[in-house]
């Protein structure tokens, strides 16, 4: 394949300096019809979860593609599921560069990059100029605060970016989870999490009225949670009636990584490391909510045998981004293989 050849380039430059290189391609090829260099057919594997029909179980985790700059270019890479943001109600610049970082001999990505996003108005133009959504895609639109929103406003953020978004996504992920904006994962604490989502799923039923379509919303929430907090959030959860939950983001965690180089720069690292620790988070998330609802499992997904194990562990659908810098669109058509044999295995 040509990825691992262009992956020499782009891994010779900054990490941020590429990621601006490589998008632009990959939206340069769908744009052409020239996809098929990089991408494999994928699967056909269709599932419903959260009342949506997913072409396929592989999606894209939040944070490749900030702004929606870039959806028709990943969707012609064969994704059953596209997720842009985080974005926040008004534009901000994110934490300063450099911000993020390869470490390459554990294949993770440290990032702080601190929603670094044009807002949301910015975000809903680009949804509205793209194909994708217009010929079904499920495109789901992350959601969190700006940086300069005190936590105990942050509320507010959030109901902002749900009621412009909602009419213009196929689901809407709230995250409380990023270690990058100071203070966001108070959020993911008993009473904040409880009076967070009363206020969301109040909006989503006045937003229900308003629209005439339900549209699902998930929560994104984080590795490093001990057994009681994971509890705590299952039962949140279910109290709230939320329609999803996906485990997991980024890690504080520099296990695997401590000695390497960039491996102890600050923000969230991602990729192989975060493996084990989001894999397992899954799987007691998955026991405490008992198949209440669904779980989308993310982190360190590197091979298609990686997704078949957030599967095993309770997971109904699976999303990439590390691994899709490191393996390339050939990772979308792996997974999608694999966990199309696996359903055939269970029927």
């Amino acid at each position: 394949m040509l990825y691992p050849i262009l992956r020499k380039f782009f891994f010779s430059l900054d990490a941020e300096t590429a990621h601006g290189i490589g998008m632009s391609g990959i939206s340069f090829l769908g744009a052409t019809g020239l996809s098929g260099l990089l991408a494999k057919p994928v699967a056909a594997d269709p599932v419903e979860v959260m009342g949506l029909k997913f072409p396929n179980r592989v999606g894209l985790a939040a944070g490749l593609d900030k702004n929606g700059d870039y959806i028709d270019g990943l969707a012609a890479l064969g994704f059953g599921s596209i997720e842009i943001g985080t974005i926040t109600p008004r534009p901000q610049d994110g934490n300063p560069k450099p911000r993020m970082f390869r470490v390459p001999e554990a294949q993770g990505i440290i990032n702080r990059m601190g929603f670094n996003n044009a807002g949301v108005d910015k975000l809903l133009a680009n949804v509205r100029a793209a194909e994708f959504p217009k010929k079904g895609g499920i495109l789901g639109i992350n959601i969190g605060k700006n940086a300069t929103t005190p936590i105990d406003q942050a509320a507010n953020d959030y109901l902002i970016c749900l009621e412009k978004v909602y009419n213009d996504a196929s689901y809407i992920t709230v995250n409380i989870s990023s270690p990058n904006t100071k203070n966001l994962r108070e959020l993911q604490k008993d009473d904040a999490l409880d009076d967070l989502l009363a206020q969301l799923k109040a909006k989503q039923e006045q937003l229900v009225q308003n629209y005439g379509k339900y549209v699902p919303m998930a929560l994104k929430i984080a590795p490093d949670l001990d057994d009681v907090q994971i509890t705590a959030i299952a039962d949140a959860l279910r109290r709230h009636r939320m329609d999803g939950v996906i485990a997991t983001n980024t890690t504080l965690s520099r296990e695997g990584v401590e000695n390497l180089p960039n491996g102890n720069e600050t923000g969230g690292l991602s990729g192989a490391p975060v493996f084990k620790k989001s894999t397992e988070v899954l799987r007691k998330l998955s026991v405490a909510l008992a198949g209440e609802l669904p779980i989308i499992g993310v982190g360190g997904i590197l091979s298609g045998q990686d997704a078949v194990a957030k599967i095993e562990a309770g997971a109904s659908l699976v999303q990439v981004y590390s691994g899709f810098i490191y393996r390339g669109p050939e990772l979308v058509s792996e997974t999608a293989a694999a966990l199309a044999r696996l359903q055939k295995k269970s029927l």
